[in-house]
């Protein structure tokens, strides 16, 4: 039963990125929206909703270290994996906004978890100031991200210094395409966490390393599928700001969220403030030079970045093993 959910949550992670691709790429024209915007925005915040889901469940059912691995473990499989991924499929094309503003705050949130986190617990107040950015976040992002938009009999927009038109029968179906490609992800994703958690629990492998590993990695197939797909289709503006959008999301939305829910605050266990947390900073940290380098995620540095993600897997299970 096990292997036919995966078999299962496979096809839908494929038919739900496709999806979820083709309408994002298109809504983008309909909005007056860039292909970046909607990439850091509607696509990496629906593709990050199964972290969102897990880590509120894991919390309320008392598993705080599967809950704050799960967003940690998400940010640095993010960045080394599918970003690593994406690149070594296709070279990735990177826009001067995401060097200036979009990896640096990045970057800033990651220092600032650690920061909340030193007395190993990030409390509600701190959860609720997490949260409040990201409003903050978005609304810059598409106010500074918006086109020239005119409106006669549907939607007419310049982009790229044409004109589009598109109904509102087009854009219907845009949205229908993006709401059923983030279900068909969230389910296909599901699956696959159910089935993996159950496996490791038999094997006798910890929470946290399954919060850090196994559910990180799960959580994230949608943005795994969705950024390689949107990397084939040549729309590697999406695949890129996928990988950025969820990380300032998951830190934001599912971290802050989850830590303002909890009475207490959410735990953070110490290896994760020694070990973990600073990776994800210094993995953060290190997207600045790829980035910025003829402003290209070639294939050698996407598959330096899949390595490096190898020897973090291995450097973990060697310490919590």
């Amino acid at each position: 039963m096990t292997a036919i959910l995966f078999i299962l949550g496979l096809i839908l992670l494929l038919g739900g990125a496709e999806l979820l691709v083709r309408g994002a790429s298109k809504l983008a024209a309909a909005l007056g929206l860039s292909p970046l915007v909607i990439g850091l925005t509607i696509v990496a915040f629906g593709t990050s909703s199964p972290e969102f889901s897990v880590s509120l469940k894991t919390v309320l059912s008392g598993q705080a270290d599967v809950a704050a691995g799960n967003v940690i473990g998400s940010n640095i499989f993010n960045i080394l994996f599918i970003l690593g991924l994406s690149a070594f499929i296709t070279p990735l094309n990177v826009q001067e906004k995401l060097v200036r503003y979009d990896v640096p705050f990045m970057i800033v949130l990651s220092g600032l978890v650690w920061l909340f986190s030193y007395n190993l617990v990030v409390g509600r107040f701190e959860g609720l100031f997490l949260f409040s950015l990201l409003i903050f976040y978005i609304i810059l992002l598409i106010y500074f991200g918006r086109k020239k938009k005119n409106v006669s009999n549907g939607f007419e927009v310049s982009v790229d210094g044409g004109i589009n038109k598109m109904s509102f029968k087009d854009l219907f179906r845009d949205l229908a395409f993006i709401a059923v490609g983030l279900t068909m992800l969230i389910y296909g994703s599901g699956w696959f966490v159910d089935g993996a958690i159950t496996a490791a629990r038999i094997l006798g492998v910890s929470e946290l390393i399954i919060g850090l590993t196994i559910v990180a990695a799960g959580t994230s197939l949608p943005e795994v599928f969705t950024s390689v797909i949107a990397a084939f289709r040549g729309e590697r503006d999406i695949a890129v700001g996928n990988v950025v959008g969820s990380n300032v999301f998951n830190l934001l939305g599912v971290l802050g969220f989850t830590a303002f829910m909890l009475p207490d605050g959410l735990n953070i266990s110490s290896s994760l403030f020694y070990f973990d947390l600073p990776v994800m900073g210094v993995v953060a940290l290190f997207c600045l030079p790829i980035f910025i380098t003829e402003k290209i995620i070639d294939r050698k540095e996407g598959a330096f970045l899949l390595i490096l993600y190898v020897v973090y897997v291995v450097v973990l299970y060697l310490l919590n093993g």
